[in-house]
């Protein structure tokens, strides 16, 4: 049903036949020549109309309406980068609303003299045009337009209502019933346009009158009100133009799609000339201007501008921001700070006049744009796909997309050309993300610093099978057996700094075993990061031990984000797009907020920043490190299926990554922008293409700006808290790993035998001895007895075996503290 809130007041009595409505209209025109139009437009439902001419009651002239119902015009939104480049502009109607003191007098008066030569004279009807009409009509004669300005404005706002109806039936009705000409249907219009003509006369100015038909109006196809036709034509405020060129856009409203100076500018020139001569007679311009505009070809006065309508435009002005603008509309359409429904704030941006302030930094993007497709091109023969995501911390702030695509949101598009966003989750990019792979298990050493481990405690990572049972997992039950390999790293006993910076998933594998697993997956959505929605499901990452790896698809937008806050020393902001949105007459709607708030400890927060600085001497040891402090993680999945690149900088963070846009495939074997990944290099990796592309944009942004770097964590975190190691030299092996045990101490035992007068089969060496961080792994290496040794030859760096301290009981010296020793 139509929205009654939406519909002007139409006729609402009886329907009436075409003699009727003639002669209803020739009474109107009788009474207007007499008593005058505002006589006629009052007097006539009390005028007695002979029954014998037209049978019909008095109330029908009644019925018609008195008021018009006048609803703000539908005006084209934008959306701004961040100092205000405009990347994109939105519309049903391309129009911009401008004051009458903002359209030159002469582009007035042009309109005037087209359209309405006595418009400052009449009270709203032309009495003679409308006697002619019914006149013509009365003898089946196509009629002749006898409209004044005030109604066709009139038939404007009628138009404009209909197209606001709630159903399509509705709709088309509406205007069928506004743009009526012939026979009953158009008597009743312009009886209708009549009555409320002479209403608004009463109400509103002659100028404001004027105003309102010069933004309302049909200037071109599509184009609507003089500013937008002056903007589009000549590539000016409507304030500047010239006679010549109001001239041209007078004379378009007649048929706004056949007199387009763009497509027919030699038919626009014959009636350009008919408007100047209209502008002569009525005094408006000179006869000198009159000849001398009659010989410039239109052409001459043309400066057409492109229609940038949506974000297919925005690339034309920063590199690659298609996608940004595509995520921004998708902010409007999603938040309901914009309209209750999805419809209404589509609506709202293609007709509220909106002007959008983005977070997008139009240099940080072309920066992006660059290096992303440096990395990987457009066009390169592998087909793989690369994006880039750009993040300040501490603010949430997106400053920068990229992708090694086009983008293009039509139906017709090339492979390399799309409007699905890789940075963005489903909602916001119509993708599906990536599993991270070694990416994500900086949540798992997040999880591991709360539960107040260090970065020097000692792993035993030589495990790579385990029940699912070993695991401690506060919110669910988990069951079966679990078989990982390492793709990166080594494996065998290590620190868990050494572990991180050689990312070594069987490290990661045995911390998880040590800590909530439920709390590393609640602590990586705390900081946005859950699935990517789409085919990859939406929530929280599941908790099982795989995924400590990156097994469930991300965002690298989620990801990007999440590192901002280690770089913000705890603080967590969501990613935002929309820094404010004010609507035409200025006022300001809300916008979704980062929400800032600190979810990490600030010296948890630093440890991470510590940790992950080390990834230049790990995993991304062969790539050029930044000349200022950065910190990151490369992630490579299973079978380099995907690889990525989540850094940061106390300034800027960022999320790489490459990969098959269609699905789990490998990209070993591929030739990617020149380099081959096979053979004995294998890959490619985290650092192959993503960690170099990162670390070229970051140079690019902040390469001649000062750059701080991260504080230094409390000493504790790093290095944990040192106690006593249990001497159990001697002992046997099951007598020692009690011992150990029952101090908080893990054991590993060594394959390696070695000769010693401890009886064989007992513990010869341990590794370290004096002290340890608590919770490290204790490496015993057993006897083979062959051999009467001192103690303190196998251990001689034991505090028992310097200078004059007395040994362990029994024995003379110990061994040494690898504790202290950094990797």
């Amino acid at each position: 049903m139509p929205n009654p809130a939406r519909t002007p007041a139409r006729t609402r009595g009886r329907q009436v036949n075409a003699v009727q409505a003639l002669a209803l209209l020739l009474s109107f025109v009788l009474v207007a020549g007499i008593g005058g139009v505002l006589a006629a437009g009052l007097a006539l439902p009390g005028v007695a109309i002979a029954n014998a001419v037209t049978n019909m009651s008095v109330t029908a002239f009644d019925d018609l309406p008195t008021e018009l119902k006048q609803s703000p015009l539908p005006q084209k939104s934008r959306i701004l980068a961040s100092d205000g480049t405009t990347l994109a502009t939105f519309y049903d109607q391309d129009r911009v609303v401008v004051p009458l003191d903002q359209i030159a007098e002469i582009m007035q008066k042009a309109v005037i003299a087209t359209e309405d030569r006595r418009f400052y004279q009449h009270a709203g009807v032309d009495v003679m045009g409308m006697f002619r009409a019914a006149a013509r009509n009365a003898l089946h004669v196509s009629q002749e337009g006898a409209s004044t300005l005030t109604q066709q404005y009139v038939k404007n706002v009628l138009i404009d209502a209909a197209l606001n109806e709630d159903t399509e039936e509705a709709k088309l009705a509406a205007i069928e019933e506004a743009r009526a000409d012939e026979g009953t249907e158009g008597l009743a219009r312009k009886l209708r346009e009549a009555k409320l003509a002479i209403t608004l006369e009463k109400t509103m100015s002659k100028n404001e009158i004027l105003e309102k038909y010069l933004n309302i109006a049909a200037f071109g196809t599509n184009v609507y009100g003089v500013e937008a036709a002056s903007q589009r034509y000549f590539g000016m405020r409507a304030s500047k133009l010239n006679y010549l060129q109001a001239a041209t856009i007078a004379g378009i409203t007649k048929s706004p799609s056949y007199w387009d100076p763009l497509k027919y500018p030699k038919r626009v020139e014959k009636r350009r000339n008919t408007v100047l001569s209209l502008m002569l007679r009525e005094g408006y311009i000179t006869e000198k201007e009159f000849k001398e505009g009659k010989k410039t070809p239109i052409e001459d006065t043309l400066n057409p501008q492109s229609a940038k309508l949506g974000c297919m435009s925005a690339g034309e002005t920063v590199p690659g921001s298609g996608f940004f603008c595509d995520y921004v509309t998708k902010v409007i359409a999603n938040d309901p700070a914009f309209g209750e429904t999805a419809k209404e704030r589509r609506h709202l941006l293609l007709t509220g006049g909106l002007t959008i302030w983005t977070t997008l930094d139009k240099d940080m993007q072309a920066d992006a744009d660059k290096e992303v497709k440096a990395g990987i091109p457009v066009d390169d023969s592998s087909g793989i796909g690369t994006a880039m995501v750009v993040v300040e911390p501490g603010t949430g702030q997106i400053k920068a997309m990229a992708q090694n695509r086009v983008y293009n949101n039509t139906l017709e598009h090339g492979d390399r050309e799309t409007a699905v966003n890789f940075t963005a989750d489903n909602a916001f990019g119509s993708a599906s993300g990536f599993p991270p792979g070694s990416t994500f298990k900086p949540f798992t050493l997040l999880q591991w610093l709360k539960e107040g481990h260090s970065l020097y405690e000692v792993l035993n990572a030589t495990k790579m099978s385990y029940n699912l049972s070993e695991f401690k997992a506060s919110c669910t039950n988990l069951t079966g057996t679990w078989d990982f390999n390492n793709a990166e790293g080594g494996k065998g006993v290590m620190t868990v700094l050494q572990g991180t910076m050689n990312s070594v998933n069987s490290a990661y594998v045995a911390m998880a075993s040590k800590v909530d697993l439920c709390g590393i997956f609640t602590g990586a959505a705390e900081l946005g990061v859950v699935k990517a929605g789409g085919l990859a499901g939406d929530g929280q990452i599941d908790p099982l031990p795989a995924n400590v790896l990156g097994s469930q698809s991300v965002s690298p937008l989620t990801m990007a984000s999440a590192f901002a806050t280690f770089a913000a020393d705890g603080k967590y902001c969501k990613p935002i797009a929309v820094l404010k949105v004010t609507k035409s007459d200025g006022k300001e709607l809300e916008v979704p907020s980062a929400g800032c708030s600190q979810k990490i400890d600030q010296n948890i927060a630093k440890t991470m920043n510590y940790a992950l600085s080390n990834v230049w001497k790990g995993t991304a040891k062969g790539v050029k490190q930044p000349g200022f402090a950065a910190a990151g993680k490369t992630g490579t999945t299973s079978q380099n299926e995907h690889t990525w690149f989540v850094g940061y900088t106390p300034k800027l963070s960022a999320a790489v990554w490459v990969g098959h846009t269609d699905g789990m495939k490998s990209m070993h074997g591929l030739t990617i922008n020149g380099n081959y990944y096979g053979g004995y290099g294998g890959g490619p990796w985290g650092s192959s293409i993503a960690a170099p592309t990162w670390v070229r944009f970051m140079e690019d942004a902040l390469g001649d700006q000062d750059n701080p770097s991260f504080d230094e964590p409390p000493a504790k975190y790093i290095y944990g808290e040192k106690i006593s190691v249990p001497w159990v030299v001697g002992q046997t092996e099951d007598e020692a790993r009690r011992t150990l045990a029952s101090h908080g101490f893990q054991v590993v035992v060594s394959s390696e035998r070695i000769e010693s007068d401890v009886p064989e089969g007992r513990v010869a060496r341990q590794d370290p001895s004096g002290s340890a961080t608590a919770g490290s792994v204790i490496t015993l290496t057993l006897s083979s007895g062959k051999k009467d040794r001192d103690p303190c030859e196998v251990n001689p760096d034991h505090p028992a075996c310097q200078g004059d301290q007395p040994g362990p009981p029994g024995r003379d010296r110990g061994g040494r503290d690898d504790a202290a020793v950094k990797p």
